[in-house]
């Protein structure tokens, strides 16, 4: 019994973790002080009801330093990439995450770290 139970309790997680936003790329571009970022997420939208709704960049102590609002569902447009400009991320931020929200779930479990010391990494490349 305790087993079933299990069984059923994983499968329920990894369905609800399946119908999440996911990051799926993410570049930064720096010019003249200012940053834009292209993001590019993946999420199964059904419509009104359930969609990817917006995508942050947020810094290491949680402090929002940008909001990115997408005010519709993109049902047949999978993935979809939106930007952001005219970003600051003060000199003194080492590192940032990127993290997307959708209508159900919220903000989403997957996050993008980026390493701002670095011109690549895990789902995420640099331009200066």
């Amino acid at each position: 019994m305790k087993k079933w139970l299990l069984f059923c309790l994983m499968a329920w997680t990894t369905s609800v973790a399946a119908n999440q936003v996911a990051i799926r790329d993410v570049q930064l571009h720096q010019a003249n002080g200012a940053w834009t970022l292209h993001v590019t997420l993946e999420h199964k939208d059904t419509g009104w009801e359930h969609y990817a709704d917006a995508w942050r960049i947020v810094s290491a102590r949680g402090d929002v330093i940008g909001t990115r609002t997408l005010y519709h569902p993109h049902v047949k447009e999978q993935p979809f990439t939106r930007s952001l400009t005219d970003v600051v991320i003060p000199d003194n931020i080492a590192v940032v995450y990127i993290e997307a929200h959708d209508t159900v779930h919220g903000w989403s479990q997957d996050r993008v770290k980026v390493d701002m010391t670095k011109n690549t990494g895990d789902r995420y490349q640099i331009r200066r």
